[in-house]
């Protein structure tokens, strides 16, 4: 089934096997092991059972894997919107470095350099930086990493990180399928798609974009099944539109509880069919007999979508996190998180180290034993320290905070003006750029242990670790030369209207 108009080959050099320890042995004896990313689209950390805070949603395929390897209960998008994580997974830097801090990289106008902005609405107090509408070729992306080490490489389903020539063809991956350089699914998950050279299989009635990308991916796997493969899996699912198999709708129909936050017979239908393909993956390594040499990560892009409404209500709920998707709360970046490292990670384990999307480019190559190239940084790290003793603390990886940085606001339920925040053991502070008094920043500081969901400002009372934590956020900003929110010259106090702020629009 494998699209051969989008299958175009690329060389490679062979991949030389590191001495570094695989299941017990050295690897100069063993093939490389496989590398599937697979990377859900808007699923909330709460959108699945692997944390306990969702009676609808079935997810026993993302369970499965979490039986085989470690869960991290403290996992950060590098973003809380999609392009940016993206950028992030693929090149192992924070948006604030490589300037893409929206989800802008389907619009036709392209910017490579994020860069000030003068001025503003006269009822904000901060500017907004331009942002990076395309992925620049000239980053070393995960693909050409292991693409030159002799990996074959395949990109299957969203991109979201520019067309042609900045599509996955063009970032190390010799197969891009549908290659579709849109936010989503074209027109709808349940075939007839609008995708350009790209059908449903005639075939199949009523077929579900997820079922025809996984069974794809499983195509490939197959013709590579005999060397390293690296098979990058984005999703569409649970993005907008809202659809699914009106089976399925029908099915979870009879099982809701309108008193669950949870409660939209369509969202469970689209989460179960993303959990499917998931299993479809699943299936596909155990039947080749490759599971044991084939590395699973599993993540999501940012938080679930808490501003569309459907049959009335936001598709889904965060609960027990505040706020969601284009937000700087928990909602908004805490995701779901797995990986399966055979002979690596334990099974079964849980681990509360923290973890961020900058942080799998960097372990993967830790991991399969191979260098950055010559002057290559990251701003991840490696989790094998962790991966490895899932009871290690954070230090052990080499750092202990994480940031994210999304200079935007955009009028959703929860939203904040533009802003920065940092993760350091229990505690989490939000800075809002320019937004208090004079034009000086205004803070947001929660201790995540005793108030996950975020209601109980301590910036006031403890001003000794707000300026600490603040300085962790300067050295980021310097550090990334992010292109920051300034003070805006035509800010107007008569038009501030400061009890607005996080009453978002919806929308249908």
């Amino acid at each position: 089934m494998l699209s051969s108009a989008l299958a175009i080959g690329r060389i490679g050099v062979l991949w030389v096997a590191p001495l570094v320890l695989f299941g017990g042995a050295s690897l100069a004896a063993a093939r490389a092991p496989n590398v599937v990313l697979i990377l859900a689209d808007d699923l909330g950390w709460a959108d699945t059972t692997l944390y306990g805070h969702t009676r609808l949603y079935r997810t026993p395929n993302i369970q499965r894997l979490a039986a085989r390897g470690v869960t991290f209960t403290r996992a950060y998008s590098a973003s809380p919107l999609c392009s940016p994580t993206r950028s992030a997974v693929l090149t192992g830097l924070s948006p604030a470095r490589t300037g893409i801090t929206a989800p802008n990289c389907h619009l036709p106008q392209v910017v490579l350099q994020a860069s000030p902005t003068r001025t503003a609405a006269p009822n904000q107090k901060a500017t907004i930086p331009s942002a990076v509408t395309r992925l620049k070729t000239q980053y070393r992306t995960l693909a050409d990493a292991l693409g030159e080490a002799g990996y074959a490489t395949g990109h299957f389903g969203k991109w979201h990180l520019g067309p042609k020539p900045y599509s996955p063809l063009e970032q190390g991956f010799a197969v891009d399928i549908p290659h579709w350089p849109g936010p989503g699914p074209a027109g709808s998950y349940v075939a007839p798609w609008k995708f350009k050279d790209f059908d449903a299989d005639p075939g199949v009635p009523d077929q579900h974009i997820e079922d025809r990308m996984a069974q794809e991916a499983v195509d490939w796997i197959e013709q590579h099944a005999q060397e390293p493969f690296f098979l990058n899996y984005w999703m569409f699912s649970v993005h907008a539109p809202f659809d699914a198999k009106s089976a399925l709708i029908d099915a979870y129909r009879d099982r809701i509880d309108p008193n669950d936050p949870q409660h939209c017979p369509t969202y469970a239908a689209m989460v179960q069919s993303m959990d499917d393909a998931v299993g479809t993956l699943l299936d596909a390594l155990d039947r080749l007999g490759i599971a044991d040499n084939t590395v699973v990560v599993f993540a999501s892009d940012n938080g679930g979508n808490m501003y569309n409404v459907v049959e009335g209500a936001p598709p889904t709920s965060n609960a027990p996190l505040r706020g969601g998707k284009a937000t700087m709360y928990e909602g908004g970046t805490r995701v779901p998180c797995v990986v399966d490292w055979p002979g690596v990670t334990p099974a079964g384990a849980r681990t509360d180290a923290l973890c961020q999307s900058e942080d799998f480019y960097p372990t993967l190559l830790a991991g399969l034993g191979l260098d950055p190239a010559p002057g290559q940084k990251f701003d991840g790290v490696s989790l094998m320290p962790v991966l490895r003793d899932p009871t290690q603390p954070d230090e052990a990886t080499g750092r202990n905070a994480v940031f994210q940085y999304f200079p935007h606001n955009p009028p959703v339920p929860d939203w904040l003006p533009p802003s920065v925040s940092v993760h350091r053991g229990d505690w989490k502070l939000i800075r809002i750029f320019h937004g208090g008094e004079e034009g000086g920043h205004r803070y947001l500081l929660f201790n995540l242990k005793e108030d996950l969901g975020e209601r109980d400002n301590l910036a006031a009372e403890k001003p000794e670790l707000v300026a600490e934590l603040d300085g962790l956020i300067k050295t980021f900003l310097t550090d990334t030369a992010a292109a920051t929110p300034t003070p805006n010259p035509k800010f107007d106090p008569k038009k501030y209207r400061p009890e607005l702020e996080g009453r978002g629009k919806t929308r249908s």
